[in-house]
């Protein structure tokens, strides 16, 4: 895509959203949860709605620096807020609005790629798509700015596969009269890799994931399918309900028809609830896993507790609210509904353990998934093991656990 055609996309996406509703008052509560959601906010005193994931960001290729300038544009910017206490919520589609900036930065990114060659240009224009992707974070559905920063994250990430030396093939699996789009990326194609199927959580894109493949998975070649959640991204068309591997399920049963994999050595990643699919997943199709970690993932704990999930930020409760398909929440039936979640009320982990060595991780303290969790996964897994990685920094912890998490894969998907 070039500069002057991207410019134009852009510009034509966004012309009829200037006056779009922000982010932040797209969910609708009912009364009483309202009045709570506004007590909350006074006491939290936080000062923006999203859950700023830096670290992510910057172990995902964007540099700190860079990150840090658009979050000063937003929180410098003075137009009329949605609700003043927070930063990012700039209503229009003009400087200041949480999309608006990620979108310019993605297209600073594209104009670099245009200027190189090779894979530096690839990983300009990865970038891009990465920033495209965060402009749409968390990926409400009715979030119309959101779904203009998805179709550029989306071909941004098809221009930056052409520019690669690795291979990315998009891989449509039928399923319910539609099709569920996964990526597969190898090093190769002469002989049929291992693979491991990644799943990022409810309010990240399968295209924030090329890094784990680039600097984890491509030096071992090991191949790197990624799948959505359902009801984000690629696969907005189905509501999320309590079976949340259904549709990584039905891809897992595609991969015997793939050529360029070897079905019988798959791996499973998941992160935050693609962790909880891909856990469910290892006890529904345990002759056809061979190992599977998962990071930061709710199984039982925030799921089972009330109490618990209303402590959360409203953000993550958006999100949960989208991805279930409710137009109306109410936090108390909000939360009622979502014990259904647990894979111990679901009896899955209770009953009779998987024959899927399972690494289930998270970092100290982390509120949705304790080390309780990983402890019952571990329980009900042959070989599986719970481990809380402590650690000075964030970053330090994210590069620990990936380094775990891919010695575990290796040593089970390249014996």
């Amino acid at each position: 895509m070039s500069e002057e055609v991207s410019k134009n996309l852009s510009e034509s996406l966004f012309t009829n959203h200037k006056q779009a509703k922000e982010t932040s008052a797209l969910t609708q509560y009912m009364p009483t949860s309202q009045t709570f959601l506004e007590q909350k906010r006074e006491e939290d005193g936080y000062k923006w709605y999203r859950n700023l994931r830096r670290m992510q960001w910057s172990w995902q290729g964007l540099d700190p620096i860079e990150i840090e300038a658009v979050l000063a544009k937003i929180a410098a910017s003075k137009h009329s807020r949605t609700h003043d206490d927070w930063l990012d919520t700039v209503m229009g589609y003009h400087s200041g609005n949480w999309t608006y900036e990620w979108i310019k930065l993605g297209m600073l990114h594209q104009q670099r790629s245009a200027k190189l060659k090779g894979e530096e240009a690839a990983d300009e224009m990865f970038n891009a798509s990465l920033c495209f992707s965060i402009a749409g974070y968390p990926h409400l559905k009715n979030d119309n700015l959101a779904t203009q920063a998805q179709v550029l994250a989306s071909s941004a990430y098809t221009e930056a596969s052409n520019k690669t030396k690795y291979i990315i093939k998009r891989i449509e699996v039928p399923y319910q009269r539609k099709s569920i789009v996964a990526h597969l990326h190898l090093t190769s194609t002469e002989k049929p890799q291992p693979v491991v199927m990644v799943s990022a959580g409810l309010d990240s894109l399968q295209t924030d994931m090329w890094n784990l493949f680039r600097n984890y998975l491509a030096e071992k070649n090991i191949a790197m399918l990624t799948v959505d959640m359902p009801s984000i991204g690629h696969n907005t068309h189905w509501n999320l309900t309590e079976d949340t591997s259904c549709l990584h399920q039905a891809v897992l049963n595609e991969l015997r028809s793939i050529p360029w994999v070897d079905h019988h050595k798959v791996g499973l990643i998941g992160f935050r609830f693609g962790g909880n699919a891909m856990v469910r997943l290892s006890f529904m199709e345990q002759d056809k896993i061979k190992a599977c970690v998962s990071l930061g993932a709710p199984i039982h704990d925030v799921l089972s507790s009330p109490a618990k999930l209303k402590k959360m930020p409203q953000m993550y409760l958006d999100v949960l609210a989208s991805r279930i398909g409710k137009n109306t929440v109410d936090i108390s039936s909000l939360s009622g509904q979502l014990m259904a979640w647990s894979l111990k009320v679901q009896g899955i982990l209770g009953s009779r353990k998987t024959r899927v060595p399972i690494l289930a991780m998270s970092l100290e303290n982390d509120p949705i998934s304790p080390h309780s969790d990983n402890q019952l996964v571990a329980l009900f897994s042959d070989y599986g093991k719970a481990k809380r990685i402590s650690s000075k920094t964030i970053t330090q912890g994210y590069e620990q656990s990936l380094d775990l998490a891919i010695k575990w894969l290796e040593e089970e998907l390249i014996r």
